[in-house]
């Protein structure tokens, strides 16, 4: 006598959390921080640009690219921890004059660059197929207030 499969339950989907719930879980280094809209914006290009294959993935691989000189935006998760797995990268960022900018959840930005995972740092490299929107963060990045 066969059994019968049964249909396995499918797994339910986290609730969305809104911007004000993730700003909850900020570290105290996480300055400047993107604005909601700026976020979205963000995750857009990162997606554009993980198509393409144009991002750096994960704080070992984007510090190294940024040591060779590469150039890009860095995008940065804000509710990381220990903060001392990546707090040396915007230190990185401001002595080679690039931008960068956290936003708040770190599942968020491993799912916009085409993970699973959660990622805590991705370099978004300027590519001609998304040129216009990468400008467009480029300058809201760039015109971020700097942290003291």
């Amino acid at each position: 006598m066969a059994r019968e499969k049964q249909p396995e339950p499918e797994p339910e989907a986290a609730p969305e959390r809104t911007y004000q719930e993730l700003l909850g879980n900020l570290n105290p280094i996480a300055r400047p921080l993107a604005s909601r809209k700026l976020t979205r914006k963000l995750y857009k290009c990162i997606k554009k640009a993980a198509k393409h294959k144009q991002i750096r993935r994960g704080v070992k691989e984007v510090q190294k690219f940024i040591n060779k000189g590469e150039k890009g935006i860095t995008v940065l998760a804000g509710d990381t921890l220990p903060i001392e797995v990546y707090c040396h990268i915007p230190v990185m960022c401001e002595d080679r004059s690039l931008p960068y900018a956290y936003i708040p959840s770190k599942s968020d930005l491993g799912a916009a660059g085409g993970s699973k995972r959660p990622t805590c740092v991705i370099m978004i490299k300027p590519h001609e197929e998304y040129q216009e929107a990468y400008e467009e963060c480029w300058e809201e990045v760039v015109s971020l207030p700097v942290p003291l």
